[in-house]
């Protein structure tokens, strides 16, 4: 027998052996039923509406101890500006900085935001103001960057 022949051989009784072990741990491994269903049982049903709910709560909280009445998310410059670069035309961009349904729809309806235009300005404004894109996270605005600065 030469070395290639040994070298399957070995290759084949290990497969083997690991395929027989596996099968034998499946067998440790059992479906208790009726802790299932206990859980199931103590667990507690949370709806939407609940959650929506409770983070409005936490929310208005938030602002009542800080002075404002709406919390802006911290959003990434670096996520943002990938976005526009690479999915601009369909305002992925604008959904990732927390604007409205209508305006990221409107960019996808004008043929990527009057042929391309927008999301290419958008480019631009958010380098510029690459320090500070709070103005822009949540706004809702088609043209984010009119009457910022």
């Amino acid at each position: 027998m030469n070395m290639k022949h040994f070298l399957i051989f070995c290759l084949l009784t290990v497969a083997t052996l690991t395929t027989r072990a596996a099968d034998l741990s499946a067998d440790a491994y059992v479906i208790n039923d009726q802790q299932v269903e206990q859980l199931i049982a103590q667990s507690e049903d949370v709806s939407l509406a609940a959650v929506s709910t409770n983070l409005l709560e936490s929310q208005q909280l938030a602002g009542s101890l800080t002075g404002t009445t709406r919390v802006k998310a911290n959003k990434d410059f670096v996520a943002a500006l990938l976005l526009d670069l690479f999915l601009g035309g369909f305002g992925i961009h604008r959904l990732y900085l927390g604007t409205q349904t209508l305006t990221w729809v409107g960019y996808i309806l004008t043929c990527g935001g009057i042929f391309g235009v927008v999301p290419l300005v958008d480019l631009v404004v958010l380098i510029i103001h690459h320090e500070d894109i709070s103005p822009y996270v949540d706004n809702s605005k088609f043209f984010m960057w009119a009457n910022n600065y």
